[in-house]
């Protein structure tokens, strides 16, 4: 067993708390809990869902993390904004809590490997990462998906630090990986020009650090892009 299904299997069955935020992210991409509404109760939401209340309050806690809703103190939850529900239909049944929990997780990773590659990448680091950026441009040109373009992107970037630990890292969890890439990018080809264009250009943003060898701003870039796309993944067409 490798290790990172070793460590899935240790997690064990999924939380019954992302069940329910999982069904709760459903019935507000379908329409269920329009914009702007109040929620059911913590006390209602228990009673449909079959779960005790701390169950439905750690789903809550997360949708808010995701800002799909927002408390108003003495009034409840409100639905903050409606995702796109295919976006659903790209994550495996169950698994949303943990694609977010990943993008999190990547945040602080490729953050660091964006670090170090500005510190140590050599020429034919810089050739790798300058052809994999002109790929995905092609794509975009072509309106095409190219989730396993950005991909290779990311990996040239982590093989750029110099240390095997991070397409390590990047091996053990490709399929993880490949739902995040997979997902936003689809989410993004459904969006204004300008909307997919922005991610290209964080992409340029994280690259010019890199070539410069500015890795604090690196750091920084990759940072705020993981994050982008967290984000993006819950916002509505």
């Amino acid at each position: 067993m490798t290790f990172a299904a070793d460590a899935v299997s240790k997690r064990g069955a999924t939380r019954f708390s992302d069940i329910i935020y999982e069904k709760i992210v459903g019935m507000i991409a379908d329409g269920n809990f329009p914009v702007n509404e109040r929620l059911p109760s913590e006390t209602k939401l228990a009673a449909d869902f079959g779960a005790s209340r701390p169950v439905v309050r750690e789903a809550l806690e997360r949708l808010r993390a995701d800002g799909l809703v927002v408390s108003r103190k003495g009034s409840g939850s409100y639905v903050r904004q409606r995702p796109d529900s295919s976006m659903l239909k790209m994550v495996p049944v169950g698994s949303l809590a943990d694609v977010q929990r990943f993008f999190e997780f990547r945040a602080g990773l490729e953050a660091e490997a964006a670090e170090l590659a500005a510190r140590n990448w050599q020429p034919d680091d810089r050739e790798r990462i300058t052809a994999a950026l002109l790929a995905i441009e092609q794509c975009l040109r072509n309106g095409e998906l190219g989730a396993e373009e950005d991909q290779v992107l990311h990996d040239a970037i982590a093989m750029a630090t110099g240390n095997q630990f991070h397409t390590i890292v990047r091996e053990w969890f490709r399929p993880h990986f490949a739902i995040g890439h997979s997902v936003t990018r689809s989410l993004s080809l459904k969006r204004t020009l300008e909307q997919i264009r922005s991610v290209q250009d964080e992409h340029a943003v994280i690259v010019e650090a890199i070539f410069a060898r500015r890795e604090t701003e690196a750091h920084d870039a990759m940072k705020k892009h993981i994050l982008n796309a967290r984000a993006r993944m819950f916002q509505g067409v």
